[in-house]
């Protein structure tokens, strides 16, 4: 009996034998499903950028506006985010990250194949930087949100003077020939600043340089505001200018720890760094304004956390938090020059000092990054890439994001000048956008 029983588990555990192997091929074949506290992490980092943009950066423009512009600044902002965010799911995610890969040279400027989202639903995964997934809606949210931002960017050099239907012709025109071919170039699998080996952890140069050299290319199409230079036009808040700076600073851990695509260490070293990068280019521009013979002020503080944002950004997961503290420092004390001294010099009108902070401090952050991410700074690269070779491939990557995006405006603003207008008339200017425009006053 027992032998019997014997020779029956051993013909049991036979036929038991290929089923396992067969179970076991079959869960290594298995996708891979999102880590929840991966999820989660980006799902949080995904508002943190929103808030960025409502309320954070309307209150900034906002305040630094004249009164009477209040509102069309914040209701721009705020449209352009939402005309942004219809678009991506549209045409934008597919031309910078859809899943057809073009072969050739087209591939190496945009993708497609995932036009209206096709092929995506909620069991549907992103790829990271290891191993892991997230749930791709996810992803899709995230980058979105990196769109809407950009293009809201643009308007603080145009601010007081562009038609509120201009704006809202220029945005999709702008997105679709500018933004989304430099976010395919930058950050896609294939596309062409990617492959040569471009350093941008967050949007130095999809981001801030794009919308700062965007934002003096309109502002150029514009012209002058009416009483520029002469007529002074200070900021009518500065109180809710700093608002919105507080607010920029805490939306910009999603930016740029967000960018890791997961909470790990990767996002730690981003997070340590937008901390430490944004508080040196604060106390930087503050110290300057003293040295040339100024009291510290308020804005001086939020123009230089502005400054060491944007430096930060494209060297968030790539620098060590000494080196942030460095490049923060340079990129506030550059972007200082270029709004107090620079612009008046060559007589151009960037409102709100989109291009002198924004683009930049991005040129600065952009290539100071090749010099942060060595080792012998503490940067997190292991030397297989030369100093000298990076900064040739960092430079590389702001030449083409520059002359991409001031040709690419300057074709987008031409077809609106062209069309229907960009300017206000001159009493709408006189009187104010708000009421000119909406109808309405920020103030009563």
């Amino acid at each position: 009996m027992l032998r019997t029983l014997t020779r029956a588990g051993a013909m049991a555990a036979a036929l038991l034998t290929p089923v396992a192997a067969f179970a076991q091929e079959a869960a290594e074949a298995a996708a891979p499903v999102p880590n929840p506290g991966n999820n989660a992490w980006m799902m949080t980092a995904t508002v943190l950028v929103m808030l960025m943009i409502l309320p954070g950066l309307a209150l900034f423009y906002g305040g630094l506006t004249r009164s009477k512009n209040m509102l069309s600044t914040m209701t721009q902002v705020g449209a352009t985010a939402s005309l942004a965010m219809i678009i991506w799911v549209m045409w934008g995610y597919s031309l910078a990250f859809g899943d057809t890969t073009y072969e050739g040279t087209l591939g190496l400027f945009v993708s497609g194949g995932s036009y209206f989202l096709a092929g995506t639903d909620a069991s549907s995964t992103a790829a990271t930087f290891t191993d892991e997934v997230i749930s791709k809606y996810v992803f899709i949210s995230f980058q979105m949100t990196f769109a809407a931002i950009t293009a809201a960017l643009i308007l603080g050099a145009t601010a007081e003077r562009m038609k509120f239907n201009a704006v809202m012709l220029f945005v999709p025109i702008w997105l679709t020939i500018v933004y989304f071919p430099i976010a395919h170039m930058v950050w896609a699998g294939g596309g062409l600043l990617f492959e040569d080996g471009a350093l941008d952890f967050a949007g130095g140069t999809v981001v801030h340089i794009n919308a700062g050299v965007s934002g003096l290319a309109l502002a150029y199409l514009l012209g002058k505001r009416r009483g520029y230079p002469a007529e002074p036009m200070p900021p009518h808040s500065l109180t809710l200018t700093m608002v919105g700076t507080g607010l920029l600073w805490v939306g910009w851990f999603g930016f740029n720890a967000g960018s890791a695509l997961e909470a790990d260490g990767s996002a730690g070293l981003a997070m340590i760094n937008t901390f430490v990068a944004t508080a040196a280019g604060a106390l930087t521009w503050m110290v300057i304004e003293r040295m040339a013979g100024h009291k510290g002020s308020a804005l001086g503080f939020c123009s230089g956390v502005i400054a060491g944002l944007v430096a930060v950004t494209p060297a968030a997961g790539n620098s060590g938090p000494f080196g942030a503290i460095l490049l923060g420092m340079l990129a506030s004390a550059v972007c200082y020059f270029a709004v107090a001294k620079a612009k008046s010099k060559f007589g151009y009108d960037d409102s709100l000092d989109a291009f002198g902070i924004h683009g930049v401090g991005g040129i600065v952050g952009a290539i100071g990054t090749a010099v942060v991410y060595q080792p012998f700074l503490g940067g997190p690269g292991d030397g297989s890439t030369a100093l000298g070779a990076q900064l040739g491939v960092q430079v590389f990557s702001v030449v083409v994001t520059i002359a991409w995006a001031g040709l690419g405006t300057l074709i987008a603003g031409g077809i609106v000048k062209a069309l229907i207008g960009l300017r206000v008339s001159e009493e709408t200017e006189v009187d104010g956008l708000d009421i000119g425009e909406h109808g309405e006053r920020a103030y009563n």
